[in-house]
């Protein structure tokens, strides 16, 4: 299972990469450029710098409680909420699927190594409670996470910690 436990009333669940859907993903940009195709309108092509991550929610009765995330160097990084249960296989991915508002943490160049992460306040707590209440109608959400600014993967921890409303 992809939960840690804390207290017996939280989960804490943690973004994982998912490798197979970010290299379809790639290949569908690939396949494009060398046909000398477009993308389709409204359709989003994923980004050199962009990677689909999800969550997979083993139960279904969550209200937000907090973020977990650490960048262990500097860089900003952007996590985007997929809407449906998007079914890459059939559909591309496209841009009315992308909800608002979207995470950002990031840390400055010129930011001490062991300064606190900055972000948007507001922004976490409504996208937390967003995620909580899409949770109740599926097991599984893809998120979008762009790396900027010298940002990666390798450097990222991203979780979220819920409450169990049963």
């Amino acid at each position: 299972m992809d939960a840690a436990r804390s207290p017996s009333n939280t989960l804490v669940l943690v973004f994982k990469e998912d490798h197979a859907l970010t290299e379809m993903m790639r290949l569908r940009v690939s396949s494009l450029q060398r046909l000398g195709q477009k993308r389709q309108e409204g359709e989003r092509l994923l980004l050199p710098h962009e990677a689909i991550y999800r969550l997979d929610f083993p139960n279904q009765e969550l209200g937000f409680s907090r973020w977990y995330f650490s960048l262990s160097a500097y860089g900003r990084v952007t996590i985007t909420g997929i809407s449906q249960h998007w079914t890459p296989d059939l559909t591309h991915l496209m841009t009315r699927q992308l909800l608002e508002p979207i995470g950002t943490f990031w840390r400055n160049a010129d930011d001490p190594e062991d300064s606190p992460l900055k972000w948007l306040e507001a922004d976490m707590q409504e996208f937390g409670e967003r995620i909580a209440e899409l949770a109740k109608v599926r097991k599984v959400m893809y998120f979008l996470l762009a790396f900027k600014e010298s940002a990666e993967a390798a450097n990222l921890s991203c979780s979220v910690e819920f409450t169990l409303d049963k």
